[in-house]
């Protein structure tokens, strides 16, 4: 076993080492990885800074004499996710540890992005009480609070790594006997307002012999998934709730970004989409929306949640960029069109009950629809039993042509 330390060994040489201690001293071998750029390491690294930045691209010396700080992060990150990468594909690197502030937060956890989901990663930063997305990303990082610098050693701080490196141990050390199935894999989005529809889906899909996985339309739960189709973990996509394009377009709190919807059509997996939640954009407390927003339909979904009515100008804005995502697939896609409405508050008499931009969806949706793509219309809501045993079975049926 195989644990992969990240650090600036030129100025957090005595912690790093510390924790490498803790954790041989448990039987567990330790691969130190220096991306510190200004200065000679304190202890002697197994991957030299020299060799990150030229993993990245670049050299230590001309990161030195350019004296750009965010540049040589960059390409100390991507040197280091290369090797990270490349460690792993060789079986010498069974989980990855990082320790620093900002930096290094950066550097490392852009390694853990690298490594597939299920590879222990763990961040021991100055960072990880504060807004964690920009590190973890949709990956399986942890991320520990070192609650001092990490910057000597103390009570405290040894303390924290020692934690750190025995978690880690423990991760890598110990076989998890995580049942493993052959059974096909189908990604599903959710939103709490398309849950029963995913419920009733996910147990046809599961009945007919299907494990699925259930991803939260949040941003980072769109962007996870498409990741996972990416790495090939997902055969088959029932794509309930696309809400996350809203956010994209408008410009919520929870867009996945502009690439969402591309990786099934990219690697010709079967697919069943469907216009879950775009009637509504994302934010947080109320106060938090921004003024150009005032007079819209808003519904309070809790206290740090504020959802805004879609209109009919953007609906249909949604409605060409999703069905031009769709043309451009290469495997079995179909459409699927709950005309009886697209979300639990888009139902007749609910908050965001508006036939008008509704309609402006569905006739987008049509007007720019390829006939490659299969159309299905229903005239139920989207978390009707029906249209929710209507898309599981075009999917199962999709899957079982293959």
């Amino acid at each position: 076993m195989s644990v992969v330390i990240v650090g600036t060994l030129d100025t957090k040489g005595e912690e790093i080492g510390f924790a490498r201690d803790v954790i041989e001293s448990q039987g567990v071998e330790v691969h130190l990885i220096d991306v510190g750029v200004m200065g000679e390491p304190e202890i002697e690294p197994d991957t030299t800074a020299a060799e990150v930045a030229e993993a990245g691209g670049s050299s230590l010396d001309s990161l030195r004499e350019d004296g750009d700080r965010g540049a040589a992060m960059e390409v100390m990150g991507d040197g280091a996710a290369a090797i990270a990468s490349r460690l792993h594909e060789a079986g010498s690197l069974n989980g990855i540890l990082g320790l620093g502030g900002s930096g290094n937060t950066s550097i490392a956890t852009n390694a853990m992005r690298a490594l597939p989901v299920g590879v222990p990663k763990l961040m021991v930063s100055t960072m990880a009480s504060g807004d964690t997305e920009p590190y973890v990303g949709a990956t399986d990082i942890a991320m520990l609070y070192s609650v001092a610098d990490i910057e000597g050693l103390n009570q405290l701080s040894r303390t924290v790594i020692a934690n750190a490196a025995l978690a880690m141990v423990g991760m890598v050390a110990n076989d998890p006997d995580v049942e493993l199935s052959d059974k096909p894999t189908i990604g599903i989005t959710m939103f709490g307002v398309t849950t029963p529809c995913v419920q009733t889906a996910r147990e046809v899909l599961e009945d007919s012999g299907y494990e699925t996985i259930v991803f939260h339309a949040t941003g980072t739960g769109g962007r996870a998934m498409e990741n996972l189709i990416r790495e090939g973990v997902i055969d088959g996509v029932l794509d309930v709730t696309t809400t996350e394009w809203a956010d994209e377009l408008v410009g919520g709190v929870l867009s996945a970004g502009p690439d969402r919807l591309d990786a099934a059509a990219e690697r010709g997996i079967p697919q069943v989409v469907a216009p879950g939640a775009l009637d509504m954009v994302n934010f947080g407390p109320r106060e938090s929306v921004p003024e150009k927003f005032d007079g819209r339909t808003f519904h309070i979904h809790n206290p740090q949640v504020t959802l805004m009515r879609t209109t009919p100008e953007e609906n249909a804005e949604l409605g060409r960029i999703i069905a031009e995502k769709l043309n451009g697939a290469t495997g079995p896609t179909a459409l699927a069109l709950p005309l009886g409405g697209v979300s639990m508050l888009d139902e007749d008499g609910a908050d965001f009950d508006d036939p008008e931009a509704d309609a402006a969806l569905f006739d987008a949706l049509r007007g720019t629809l390829d006939e490659t793509v299969e159309l299905i219309e229903s005239e139920a809501a989207i978390n009707d039993e029906a249209f929710a045993q209507m898309i599981a079975d075009k999917l199962d049926t999709y899957m079982q042509d293959r």
